[in-house]
């Protein structure tokens, strides 16, 4: 059987679109997006069309979008660079208990230095209530970051009311949208957001690059100091072939948005409803329907998720137990636990994400995989052999 891919929230595949639009600017078009002469030009005519690839996206303006190494940088620019430049208006932050971890460790990081943080519950669902965050804004407050959809559960945030709300209170509001842009329509106009983080390794564009949307006017101090690049905002030399790539991942993205959330969305469909109905004691993560079109996360009772991942490895099957950025950790994933799981329960969870390249036969060969895998799996659990002799 050949591998079959059910891991796109952690990465997905370079399109051979963009990898053919990179090629070029890693070998003969090689110039410095600074430097003056013929290459020069060459590579920064590359780097200002791919701005504008990533703009068109969002519905921004070119010149609100800075290139950064990846989602991570985006979201940590953000935090930093937001607090450091109000400074002087307070030292709180809001945020949620979901955050990806490059949200979550660089709040803890500025408590360790002194600010405050408060980070809002979400419900059974792993919804944040919009309330709260009118409840948690204080005099002090100076950014609220809440993440666009969740990356392990694929819960789509209020992210629009909050935004209003920020807005209404004169605070800054961040969010994280590396999971949403190119799987769902975003206008940061109608959103709102002060800031919004990208990643191209999500859409079929190349790893370690990835751009922060800051709203002209916003004063966000920078991360990187050194020369005079990303318009005196980021400093160092910028990734060409990586940037051409996410412009172009973009650009495809953007052509084919509607198509591609309503496949993705039919195949996850198919996915949700054959593992509930063919494998008992399985429970939905996350919103039925608020979530996002390709995410399927399932808690499988009586058994461990990591024997079910390396279950369905052996059998050229990739899925995984949550975010890719947590899993070395033994820890069960702190976006479950938030929502109320049980440690026994979110221990048993398993995240399948769908993409571009998946199909009704793959989904139809997983489902036959796990639910012989599961009852293997449960005829070695002793708490499965209790519940079956009641």
């Amino acid at each position: 059987m050949s591998e079959i891919y059910f891991d796109n929230a952690a990465t997905t595949r370079v399109r051979p679109e963009v990898a053919e639009a990179m090629r070029p600017y890693l070998d003969e078009m090689y110039g410095n997006p600074s430097s003056i002469h013929k290459r020069g030009r060459e590579a920064k005519s590359a780097v200002e069309t791919a701005r504008e690839q990533v703009a068109a996206l969002i519905g921004a303006d070119p010149k609100e979008i800075y290139f950064t190494s990846g989602g991570t940088e985006a979201d940590n620019w953000a935090i930093f660079g937001a607090v450091r430049a109000n400074a002087g208006k307070g030292r709180h932050i809001i945020t949620s208990a979901i955050e990806h971890h490059a949200v979550l460790n660089t709040v803890e990081y500025l408590v360790s230095e002194g600010l405050s943080a408060t980070y809002l519950p979400v419900d059974k669902y792993g919804l944040v209530n919009c309330q709260a965050v009118e409840e948690a804004i204080r005099p002090d407050t100076v950014l609220i970051s809440i993440m666009f959809a969740n990356n392990e559960v694929g819960v789509i945030e209020p992210t629009e009311e909050i935004g209003r709300l920020a807005r209404s209170r004169g605070v800054l509001f961040h969010t994280d949208a590396v999971q949403a842009v190119g799987a769902l329509p975003i206008n940061v106009r109608e959103l709102g957001p002060d800031m919004l983080s990208i990643s191209g390794h999500k859409i079929y564009g190349p790893k370690g690059i990835g751009a922060l949307y800051i709203r002209k006017g916003t004063r966000v101090k920078p991360l990187l100091f050194g020369g005079v690049h990303e318009m005196k905002r980021r400093a160092g030399t910028e990734n060409v072939p990586g940037i051409v790539g996410f412009g172009r991942a973009c650009e495809l993205a953007r052509e084919e948005l509607a198509e591609s959330a309503e496949k993705t969305r039919r195949l996850r469909d198919l996915l949700i409803k054959e593992v509930l109905g063919r494998i008992p004691y399985a429970v939905l993560n996350g919103h039925p329907e608020k979530r996002l079109p390709g995410n399927v996360n399932i808690s499988f009772g009586f058994v461990e998720g990591e024997s079910i991942l390396l279950s369905l490895d052996l059998k050229g099957i990739a899925a995984s137990s949550g975010s890719a950025c947590t899993s070395g950790s033994l820890d069960p994933s702190h976006v479950l636990l938030a929502m109320g799981l049980s440690h026994e329960t979110a221990h048993g969870s398993v995240r399948m994400t769908l993409g571009k390249y998946n199909t009704e036969d793959q989904v139809r060969t997983v489902v036959d995989e796990l639910e012989r895998i599961i009852a293997r799996l449960r005829k070695m659990s002793p708490l499965y052999e209790s519940v079956e002799k009641k």
